[in-house]
């Protein structure tokens, strides 16, 4: 029977909206991050997407399977965890990471890539509670009597780009008298090191410890600069869902003594507080 257009139309609504109805059951449960997280809008729904910047050992580096582990890892998999979802980490550039362009253009979630928390970060980045406290060191050859900048008069001093030990080494440009070179990553710097193109680097005492655990018998530590440091997670600017979400997975594995099983597994000995 061919049917009027009154009845046409009545038809063709009924069957959008069982379309949409349709459409609303075979989407499924609510995803595990949106259940978990509330308030937390997620990059990619289902994941906690997290940038950082290899290597940087004990905090995040690949090991022989290829699998990216460390300290912020294991820490980002309990946060994680209480949204409900899986870590997945990009590696990039920290340049982008420090200065907040890859939070701000939505690449990632949150950034673990032991990251100083300073003023000029607070500038473009929302930080987390911080989570570890830091210090400068100098790392030499096992022969070196190079025990300090001052002795570094006329030598040449590594430094990773963009990070706090490349701002303590030139703002104690005039204490050391000598010249600051530049290494994108934590591998490089620690190669030049190694292989004898520099005479010093400097950079973050716990990523030296581990360097010096992987390149036995070729370099050691002879100074340390107490900075005041701290380490912080960091998202974007504004983001205090995610932050609160961070804080309280930190306090609470530093009261229910996961945060110390994690310490000694990947650094060593906890401080005494």
């Amino acid at each position: 029977m061919k049917r009027s257009p009154r009845s046409l139309a009545i038809a063709g609504a009924c069957f959008a909206l069982a379309a949409l109805a349709l459409a609303g059951c075979s989407s499924g449960p609510i995803t595990p991050a949106a259940s978990a997280s509330g308030d937390v809008a997620l990059v990619h729904p289902g994941s906690l997407t997290v940038c950082t910047h290899l290597p940087y050992a004990p905090f995040q580096s690949n090991n022989d399977k290829g699998e990216t582990v460390g300290f912020d890892v294991d820490l980002m998999d309990l946060v994680a965890k209480k949204l409900g979802v899986k870590q997945a980490i990009v590696d990039t550039p920290f340049e982008g990471i420090k200065s907040g362009q890859d939070l701000s253009a939505r690449k990632c979630d949150i950034a673990a890539a032991g990251m100083t928390i300073t003023d000029a970060r607070k500038q473009v980045i929302t930080f987390s509670a911080p989570y570890f406290d830091a210090t400068q060191a100098l790392l030499v050859a096992p022969g070196s009597t190079l025990n300090s900048l001052a002795d570094l008069k006329g030598k040449k001093l590594g430094a990773q780009s963009a990070t706090t030990g490349l701002d303590y080494a030139k703002a104690h440009a005039s204490d050391c008298g000598c010249t600051i070179v530049e290494y994108q990553d934590l591998a490089s710097e620690t190669q030049a090191l190694t292989s004898g193109q520099i005479d010093a680097a400097i950079n973050d005492l716990p990523v030296w410890t581990e360097a010096i655990k992987e390149n036995p018998g070729k370099a050691k530590v002879s100074a340390q600069f107490n900075t005041g440091e701290q380490y912080g997670f960091g998202m974007q600017l504004g983001n205090t869902a995610l932050k609160k979400v961070v804080d309280d997975v930190i306090a609470g594995a530093k009261a229910d003594g996961a945060y110390d099983t994690l310490y000694k597994k990947w650094i060593g000995d906890v401080p005494k507080s």
